[in-house]
């Protein structure tokens, strides 16, 4: 069955498992090989320099594109509803191609301000240097958000849910702002994976994704994808890069080569070619397994969660809990209809005693592990003020949802009661060294 007919016909699970394979025509291999090579074998001159003008589809490096990096691609696009992808080194590396695909020196980007603490340092130093300006809004002020946009703003920015902060976007009033003004909505899916919330449906344009975390899900590779919805009109005018006829295309444009894969095109072959930001076809094959079982880990992680939140919130020990699938948070009406599935497996709470009792609760759990990473099948902890979100001045932690008191919680797999025992024997020593 070929992929184009598993996309149109089968549900979440069914592509998750077969979505974007062929089956080797040579082998006859019912995994995805790893085509662990380098490059590939040209038919003759002219189709040589066919492939290198994107007149005719294949492959050439394996910087720009490789068979199993290839399933992946569709899998992913098939997955999230959209019409080409494109998988990097890293959700870093995605990050910066697909920004940096739309914006140039003088260009400038409004990013809702609760990003993950590399995210930010990207926008508020690297992009800096590379002369594009990145202004950093409240996502639910929605008249700061387009009050923001000018005529040199070339996308809109944000997170389905903001990381550590756990603010939800609310992408149908964020995508109705940059349309208004002729940009794309460009979002960060990680957290929630295209399980729990496709941003297409809600007027996304472009969705990037760190593949290390849930879609990998077992903490072994990093990686990163940017998946393009196909739609955004870019003959709109406000981005003449990708209707001008190019001399190294033959004098066609990628709005001409590649229509609705005109973005995925123009980030492949421009940037993920000259910054070689490439993704190892092993680490692709890690991650075409991890979303095999995609479904299930995440409905399990959300379980624990849940269950995690509420023994929290009434723990006396506790003095906040933010996770936005419990009854009380602010966001739960926002979560019923972005996130009815369950709001992720991250969950941020605020323990009595601030800094020091953060630090000590930290220095005793014994399951949980204290590592720089979520999404993990096991369960992980970290303080977000001394790591993630270090470099960022106070003024700059707090706006981005980030206090002195938070620990963060990615919630794996385990019994959700051993999970929960943990965590009450180090507020246990929390309580025996503070209060």
């Amino acid at each position: 069955m070929t992929t184009e007919k598993i996309s149109r016909s089968f549900n979440f699970d069914t592509i998750a498992l077969h979505g974007g394979q062929d089956i080797d025509p040579t082998t006859r291999s019912r995994a995805v090989p790893i085509y662990q090579t380098t490059s590939y074998v040209f038919d003759d001159a002219d189709y040589a320099n066919e492939l290198f003008q994107m007149q005719k589809e294949g492959y050439i490096y394996s910087r720009n594109a490789n068979p199993t990096n290839t399933v992946l691609e569709k899998r992913l696009a098939q997955l999230e509803g959209g019409s080409g992808a494109f998988a990097v080194s890293s959700g870093q590396a995605a990050i910066t191609i697909a920004l940096n695909t739309l914006a140039k020196a003088g260009d400038e980007i409004v990013a809702t301000n609760a990003l993950y603490g590399g995210t930010y340092n990207l926008f508020a130093n690297t992009f800096q240097r590379f002369g594009i300006k990145v202004h950093f809004v409240d996502g639910h002020d929605l008249d700061a958000v387009e009050a923001a946009i000018n005529e040199k703003t070339k996308a809109l920015f944000t997170e389905t849910i903001g990381n550590p902060s756990l603010q939800i976007a609310d992408l149908k009033n964020l995508s109705r702002i940059a349309h208004k003004h002729g940009i794309p909505l460009v979002v960060d899916n990680t957290f929630t994976t295209p399980y729990l919330e496709k941003p297409f449906d809600f007027g996304a344009d472009i969705i990037v994704h760190s593949l290390t975390k849930f879609i990998g899900g077992h903490g072994t590779s990093i990686g990163g994808a940017i998946v393009d919805s196909g739609r955004f009109p870019w003959n709109n005018g406000r981005f003449p890069e990708f209707t001008e006829k190019k001399p190294y295309l033959n004098h066609h444009s990628f709005l001409e080569l590649a229509k609705e894969n005109a973005f995925i095109a123009k980030a492949r072959f421009e940037l993920g070619h000259d910054l070689g930001a490439s993704l190892s076809p092993f680490n692709s094959w890690l991650f075409i397994q991890g979303l095999e079982s995609l479904s299930l880990r995440i409905e399990k992680h959300v379980s624990n969660t849940l269950k995690v939140a509420e023994y929290l919130s009434q723990h006396e020990q506790v003095e906040w809990v933010n996770y936005p699938s419990l009854k009380d948070n602010p966001q739960f009406e926002l979560s019923k209809i972005y996130l009815p599935k369950g709001a992720g497996s991250i969950l941020t709470f605020g323990i009595k005693g601030g800094l020091e009792a953060a630090k000590t609760f930290i220095n005793s759990v014994k399951l949980l592990s204290h590592v720089a990473n979520v999404g993990d099948s096991k369960s992980l902890v970290i303080h977000p003020a001394t790591t993630t979100h270090s470099r960022l001045l106070p003024e700059e932690q707090l706006q981005a949802g980030v206090t002195p008191e938070q620990i963060r919680l990615s919630v794996g797999l385990e019994d959700a009661n051993d999970i929960i025992a943990d965590i009450e024997q180090a507020l246990s020593v929390v309580r025996t060294k503070h209060f």
